[in-house]
């Protein structure tokens, strides 16, 4: 026996490890945290921008991008072309060449949370990381299909003033045949949502054509915005929508493996990690091309883009196109208004369907109390009230499956180790009890989808990002620092099991005593906001199970007294 009780612990211990590693590899040390700042890391390279055969036509398979090898031949130092621009959610660094957005940083969003007016940044562009957006005009006249355009401006900064709604940033570029290219950057106060405007005025004496792209450009480095921690890895890498499927993620290995682009009206493409995100979304009116691929100048830059069909401006005529670019956090609701799909990109993975509401109901309960910490609290509390009757039956038959539990040590003294004659005494007694062996288990196998869904809820919401609770938890998205939650769950998750009928099996029985132990030392390393849902589940769950245990306990003690 001692032998049996050795390897149940050496092969727990085995199974510890290997999680262990496993989620050593899924949320690996996040390197170069504090990164050198923009101004002095070097340009990334220009000349990956789409270019299309000057034949080109809105149906043509011809604007598929296809990477030009023209060099660029900027000719002004980096710190000079650079553009800062500051609103009240969004700090923004716009690059004259080529009038790409290469730095987003997130005043609402502290990188540490003990660090003030350090915002989290998004997209970035330093020694150690490459993410940046860029956008611009190719094609039969484009002033980006040779070389980036390098625009001018009238101020180098740009704040969004305390009594105006929105900042309208303009920068141009008149190309050799007197065509003025305006480009307007317009953002909106409390949006993270920016309109790229392309403004043409045609001064010349022929028709002027081009085609818009947009793209996002990023290199493998780590999520920045994970806090780590064992449990279900967020997604990072490209997401798209299509016109046979409304939502698809491409990993980094994918692209370099090779994409076919697809075209769409309307749509987006994205690059999602935890919490935030970054999309073009371009005209809906327009039959646009999307695509990815690696950059041939670094084999570890991945690029997710967009190329529209052509537009044309008459000789001595002005005409515009515009485009969105949207670079903040994962908020369902604002995600759902700028485009179809978008919002899924908050990935509750094939229970969406549950998740939704349930990250409805918190976002409601949170904005009464005003603490996401006392929001699980209460959303757990809300579910298991749903679920109250299910989760009676469920204890119920716990219940009874405990009281009978001496006359099933009864029947194994008599019958011995003859096991046809025990499972079908074992059956008959089930039958005279009125016990159904499985009561236990069916409720809590149509809960466990709901229990599930809300589990991915508090990993996806970005609104548990640095939220405090109260005392020693500050951030509900990290681990707690102390242990003491993941401490207390394993205490409620061992109490529940004494309230539970031991399993007949003696291994199996040796297995479950294990269970709270090894649950623990997972728990250590989930978010604090997690642990607290499955500690006041299990808490509520032991109030319920004793209440109803209790209540069977009398029931019968009343029928005993009845019947003798």
């Amino acid at each position: 026996m001692d032998s049996i009780k050795y390897l149940i612990i050496g092969g727990l211990a085995v199974v510890s490890y290997l999680l262990l590693l496993a989620w050593q590899e899924d949320y690996p040390r996040v390197p170069g945290g504090d990164a050198p700042q923009l101004v002095e890391a070097p340009l990334a390279p220009v000349n990956d921008v789409p270019s299309l055969p000057s034949t080109a036509s809105n149906n043509s398979s011809a604007d598929i991008p296809v990477v030009s090898a023209t060099p660029s031949v900027a000719n002004a130092s980096r710190e000079e072309t650079l553009i800062r621009v500051e609103t009240d959610v969004l700090k923004v660094v716009l690059d004259r060449n080529g009038g790409d957005i290469v730095e987003v940083a997130l005043p609402e969003f502290k990188k540490h949370i003990d660090v003030e007016n350090d915002p989290f940044v998004l997209l970035e562009n330093n020694a150690q990381r490459l993410y940046v957006a860029k956008s611009g005009l190719v094609g039969r006249n484009g002033i980006d299909s040779t070389q980036r355009a390098l625009y001018q401006s009238t101020a180098s900064s740009y704040s969004l003033a305390q009594n105006a709604d929105s900042l309208t940033v303009s920068m141009s570029h008149t190309d050799a045949s007197g065509v003025e290219v305006i480009k307007q950057f317009r953002f909106e106060r409390g949006s993270y949502l920016v309109t790229v405007n392309y403004e043409i005025h045609n001064n010349s004496a022929a028709p002027w054509s081009a085609n818009v792209f947009g793209q996002i450009n990023r290199t493998d480095f780590p999520d920045p915005s994970t806090a780590g921690g064992v449990g279900r890895s967020s997604f990072l890498g490209f997401a798209a929508t299509s016109a046979d499927d409304p939502y698809y993620k491409v990993t980094f290995e994918d692209i370099a493996e090779g994409i076919q682009p697809h075209q769409l009206n309307g749509g987006w493409i994205a690059m999602s990690q935890h919490y935030f995100l970054s999309a073009w979304i371009p005209s809906t009116a327009a039959n646009n091309t999307y695509s990815m691929r690696v950059s041939p100048q670094n084999p570890n830059e991945y690029i997710g883009g967009f190329t529209s069909p052509e537009f044309t401006v008459a000789a001595g005529q002005t005409g515009s196109e515009s485009v969105l670019f949207y670079a903040g956090p994962k908020d369902q609701y604002s995600l759902r208004e700028i485009s179809p799909n978008l919002d899924l990109t908050i990935d509750y993975g094939w229970l969406w369907f549950a998740a939704s509401p349930i990250y409805w109901l918190l976002r409601q309960i949170d904005s009464l109390i005003g603490n996401y910490g006392w929001s699980i609290l209460l959303l757990t509390l809300t579910v298991k009230a749903i679920f109250y009757k299910l989760s009676a039956t469920s204890y119920r038959s716990m219940a009874n499956m405990r009281r009978v539990m001496p006359k099933m040590e009864q029947l194994k003294e008599r019958y011995g180790d003859d096991r046809m004659k025990l499972q079908k005494a074992t059956m008959e007694l089930y039958q005279k009890e009125k016990i159904n062996p499985f009561g236990g288990c069916l409720p809590m196998l149509v809960q466990m989808p709901v229990f599930i869904a809300l589990y991915w809820v508090l990993m996806e919401s970005v609104e548990l990002r640095q939220a405090p609770f109260i005392l020693w938890i500050n951030d509900l998205s990290v681990m707690d620092p102390y242990f003491i939650l993941p401490l207390l769950m394993g205490v409620s998750m061992y109490a529940q099991q004494l309230l539970s009928p031991t399993p007949a099996d003696p291994m199996q029985a040796k297995v479950m005593r294990f269970m709270p132990v090894v649950m623990t030392i997972f728990f250590l390393w989930f978010p604090a906001g997690l642990v607290l849902y499955w500690l006041a589940n299990s808490v509520l769950g032991i109030a319920q199970q004793y209440y109803v245990t209790k209540k069977i306990e009398k029931e019968f003690e009343a029928k005993e007294a009845k019947n003798a």
